[in-house]
């Protein structure tokens, strides 16, 4: 017998009741059996997380670090802080109108395992939705403020030399370069974000990151 598949669970972190009943509902539409809880500070996220880990955090950078608190940006800065170091696996989306403060966060987020997106708050909703779709998929997506030029590791470039030229897939590109799959799949995410490759219907994911790749110089 099947056992059932779990509901998804999110938690949405923002002051704004307006901004915060939109996203909510937006989500519920998207995924009508998801579990959805909210935060309005960053010390009411940090408590809810101690109840049990949802599979997607969104928030915004503009919160208050308690009730009563103004909103400012260096808490959801600190709060972000505190997520990628204690939950390295969590599936994030930022959503918010302050993105470029998230470079302060690169080396965190370039060292994050799980998925992590990021959503202007003035894209429309369906920019956003798109986002938390991706990072559930586990993909990285950040903004072009947040590269400079083309920057890759040597065990990115492995994957790409291995599954283009040696025609190798994941499994087998983890065995030759001595890690997990996961990992693997984690090195893909990162070398299409810095390509500036996503998902788009129609087009295989892959064989946009060959064409991107040969195109930046970064396999023959």
């Amino acid at each position: 017998m099947t056992s059932p598949t779990p509901s998804l669970k999110l938690l949405v972190i923002d002051d704004h009741e307006a901004v915060l009943g939109g996203t909510v509902m937006a989500l519920e539409k998207t995924y009508p059996d998801a579990t959805i809880r909210t935060a309005g500070t960053a010390q009411a996220a940090l408590e809810d997380l101690g109840y049990g880990l949802p599979d997607l955090v969104m928030t915004d950078l503009s919160i208050p670090k308690a009730s009563g608190a103004p909103s400012e940006i260096d808490a959801g800065i600190e709060l972000l802080r505190s997520l990628l170091a204690d939950y390295p696996e969590l599936n994030i989306v930022v959503q918010s109108a302050h993105v470029r403060s998230l470079v302060r966060l690169k080396p965190a987020i370039d060292a994050h395992r799980g998925g992590f997106t990021i959503a202007d708050k003035n894209l429309p909703m369906q920019e956003m939705l798109t986002k938390v779709d991706w990072a559930l998929k586990g993909l990285i997506y950040t903004p072009r403020d947040m590269r400079t030029g083309i920057e890759v590791k040597p065990e990115w470039l492995e994957v790409l030399r291995l599954a283009f030229k040696e025609g190798l897939q994941d499994k087998a590109i983890a065995e030759e370069i001595n890690v997990a799959e996961r990992t693997v799949r984690h090195y893909w995410t990162k070398v299409q974000d810095a390509l500036e490759v996503y998902p788009e219907a129609g087009k295989n994911i892959r064989i946009q990151t060959e064409i991107r790749a040969r195109e930046e110089g970064l396999i023959d």
